[in-house]
């Protein structure tokens, strides 16, 4: 399953980090639609409201269908045929929809065969291992390159930083029964999990792994549902390191939350020199702060232009990235 989640850029370097080349082989970046409303995030749950990527023609008839926006979305989809008066009234969870009954369940179907794709955008997500002495957090997340801690230049045509992770998601708008503002939301897809993380939890997010598969499942004037879903299957492109339990509680939203720790050890982030000077920096980093601006905020590498990352070059770069270095690097279960 997928149940929390962390998306830690501003608006600008999200939308930087998002760019994509449209069907003429153009560089593009996705216009963002009511960006004053998103919040980064270390922690995000459900019914909390998170960055998506969609194609610009469910907003506008006549767009290019291959043409992208991002916008901010609650999580926990509301279908549109919804009839009380308060979204919150949803007699079921909806923050997840199995890859195997989402073309069966009425929450869902109506959406997905109107072609209401969406791309969930995060750093990584976060998954509870249950066992004897409670539950052990992990964070999931996309393998990355030495570029991952680039520092880059504005204006710089390439986006350099860490790769962002794109879960493959269903939207639907709904609509008040009194009038109002309509309001959007968001499912993310789940499958099987991957050999890797199934000790984890046997559930996972269905992931995109590069552009070629994000434009299919956004456009969907090109790509009937029935070819789109083939792409809806586990991914062996992750990585993952143990977390503190910090974590559990949704109110805690510091780099804390994502920072490896050594399991057997105090579950708690070392308070090395190099620890404690990096995760103050990302501190200051975050949206709002009046010690660095959006501009400083770590470089992300946009993976919609770029081939799949390696998949044995991320565990440093996580370390150093946090001011890590010499801890336990972020692994991969052994067969």
């Amino acid at each position: 399953m997928c149940g929390r989640t962390a998306c830690s850029l501003g608006a600008d370097n999200l939308r930087r980090a998002c760019a994509y080349r449209d069907r003429r082989g153009r560089r593009r970046q996705p216009e963002w639609i009511r960006a004053e409303r998103y919040r980064p995030s270390y922690n995000k749950g459900p019914q909390s409201s998170g960055p998506v990527l969609l194609s610009r023609r469910h907003l506008q008839q006549d767009a290019d269908s291959s043409e992208r926006v991002l916008m901010d979305m609650r999580w926990g989809l509301v279908p549109s045929w919804f009839k009380k008066d308060d979204p919150s009234k949803m007699p079921f969870n909806t923050s997840n929809c199995r890859s195997d009954t989402m073309l069966k369940k009425s929450s869902y179907k109506g959406a997905l065969l109107k072609g209401k794709r969406c791309v969930v955008l995060a750093d990584g997500f976060y998954e509870w291992q249950q066992h004897s002495g409670g539950k052990q957090p992990y964070f999931i997340y996309f393998p990355q390159t030495k570029d991952a801690m680039a520092e880059g230049k504005e204006g710089d045509e390439e986006w350099k930083g860490w790769r962002l992770l794109t879960m493959a998601g269903i939207f639907d708008c709904w609509e008040p029964p009194a009038g109002g503002e309509m309001l959007y939301t968001y499912t993310i897809i789940t499958v099987d999990a991957s050999k890797d993380v199934s000790f984890i939890h046997h559930r996972m997010p269905a992931i995109l792994d590069g552009d070629e598969a994000i434009r299919k499942w956004l456009d969907f004037a090109e790509v009937p549902t029935q070819e789109a879903v083939k792409l809806i299957q586990p991914t062996e492109n992750i990585i993952f390191h143990p977390v503190s339990t910090f974590v559990n509680s949704v109110r805690n939203n510091t780099p804390e939350c994502l920072a490896p720790i050594e399991l057997g050890a105090k579950k708690e982030v070392k308070a090395t020199p190099s620890s404690k000077a990096m995760l103050s920096w990302l501190k200051n980093s975050q949206e709002g702060s009046p010690q660095k601006k959006e501009n400083y905020l770590p470089r992300w590498t946009s993976q919609f232009i770029h081939s799949p990352s390696p998949k044995k070059t991320s565990a440093d770069i996580l370390q150093q990235w946090l001011g890590k270095e010499g801890e336990p690097a972020a692994k991969k279960r052994k067969a």
